[in-house]
């Protein structure tokens, strides 16, 4: 007789947090992993035969003859258990517990999906795989509906004239916005009488992609709003910044409605002239293509989402990457872009540093973001943001992520958005 699982057991507690359509994703996921681990695998044979003076084959990364045809039976062989998981799933899903029926949503999943979003969200979404997040706005962790009636029913009497918009961060949600115990919306909406509205968005897709899916949005819902909005302020962490800004550039060049209720542009830790991480990314990219036995290995540095690729240099408008293979150069691209004009604007930057100095500014930042590019500063003229000096905030001994938890922070967020500071826009 087999014993009874333990409560704690690892197993249960993972499957908590699955939903029946996860099973479906996950295995479509797993049927593409494979067929990547199969190419990487026939590069490196190719890329040994070419060392020893051997014919490549019909391509540079495809081999021929017996040796050909054996690669092909195993991605024949693999396609076939991929439809032969798709077809067992599909008769078993119904026979599962349904979402709609149980809507609430474990944090633990929630958190998976967006780093997951974060890193391959470009390849969902062109997979159609399922776990690919639409764009959403939420508020208490549930989804708007964009039309007046249904709005109205909804945020009731937390409908007020000054929405505020926050956008999160890469690899990041809504629902992250509350760290330690401590939510900026919420903070903002006691204090100044004002309506947080958080984004969801795919963090893995391109910034201006986003940019411009949120321009149309935040149109949608200015004219669904429930009362008559007198002023929109939108707080961007991290990336959400970048969103932002994408967002304001796309919108005016449209001629829609909202940027002109636009009143403040808040960055947290904004990566406004990229973050090192991804620089060293593509140096390891680099690194790999540099002999022949490793150049196949830089396909799994290329996995990395359009969104991370972005985040090399800060981009937000689509010129800053059409055109460009987002992994041959190390070089920006960027078309300048400027702070929007009729809008106060305010940057935070973390530091883990106790003071600044030169070093400090240019290698310390909050560990994710430098200080420089987050307080917009760059070496050349035409790509600085200029930040008013009262309008810049350094968070002092903060991590990147801290800056969602900062007291010192929420007292500079008050004092930037409150009345007297409103009153003088």
């Amino acid at each position: 007789m087999t014993a009874p699982s333990p409560p704690n057991n690892p197993k249960r507690a993972v499957l908590r947090h699955l939903r029946p359509s996860d099973l479906k994703a996950a295995a479509q996921l797993a049927s593409q992993a494979m067929h990547g681990v199969i190419n990487l695998t026939e590069g490196v044979h190719q890329s040994v035969r070419r060392r020893l003076g051997f014919s490549s084959g019909t391509s540079d990364e495809r081999a021929s003859g017996l040796t050909g045809q054996v690669y092909q039976a195993v991605r024949g062989v693999t396609q076939l258990v991929s439809h032969s998981t798709d077809a067992l799933l599909g008769a078993l899903l119904p026979l599962l517990d349904d979402p709609a029926t149980h809507p609430e949503a474990s944090p633990a999943r929630e958190a998976v999906l967006a780093a997951l979003n974060g890193v391959l969200g470009d390849k969902l979404q062109a997979t159609n795989n399922p776990l690919a997040w639409p764009m959403v706005l939420r508020q208490g962790g549930e989804t708007l509906v964009l039309n007046p009636s249904a709005l109205a029913a909804q945020l009731g009497a937390k409908a007020r004239p000054h929405l505020v918009l926050l956008i999160h961060g890469l690899c990041m949600n809504d629902t992250q916005w509350r760290r330690a115990g401590h939510d900026h919306g919420e903070c903002l909406a006691q204090a100044l009488g004002c309506t947080p509205v958080y984004l969801r968005y795919n963090s893995g897709l391109h910034t201006s992609v986003n940019g411009r899916e949120l321009a149309l949005m935040l149109e949608q819902l200015v004219a669904a709003w429930p009362v008559p909005l007198e002023r929109i302020t939108l707080l961007g962490h991290s990336m959400g910044g970048l969103v932002a800004r994408s967002a304001v550039q796309v919108a005016r060049q449209a001629g829609l409605r909202w940027p002109g209720l636009l009143r403040e542009l808040v960055f947290l830790g904004t990566p406004h002239h990229g973050a090192p991480l991804e620089r060293a990314g593509h140096g390891v990219d680099l690194l790999l293509a540099a002999t022949p036995f490793t150049a196949p290995f830089t396909r799994l540095g290329k996995i990395r989402s359009a969104g991370i690729t972005d985040l090399r240099h800060g981009d937000v408008q689509d010129v800053d990457w059409q055109a460009h293979d987002r992994f041959a150069s190390a070089e920006d691209h960027r078309v300048p872009l400027p702070l929007p004009e009729g809008v106060a604007c305010f940057t935070v930057a973390g530091t883990l540093a106790g003071q600044r100095g030169p070093v400090a500014d240019r290698l310390t930042g909050d560990g994710l973001v430098p200080l420089n590019s987050a307080l917009g500063q760059h070496d050349e003229p035409a790509r600085r943001l200029v930040f008013a000096h009262g309008r810049q905030f350094i968070a002092y001994r903060t991590g990147h992520l801290d800056l969602l938890s900062s007291a010192d922070v929420a007292v500079q967020l008050l004092a930037w958005l409150g009345p007297v500071t409103a009153a003088g826009h």
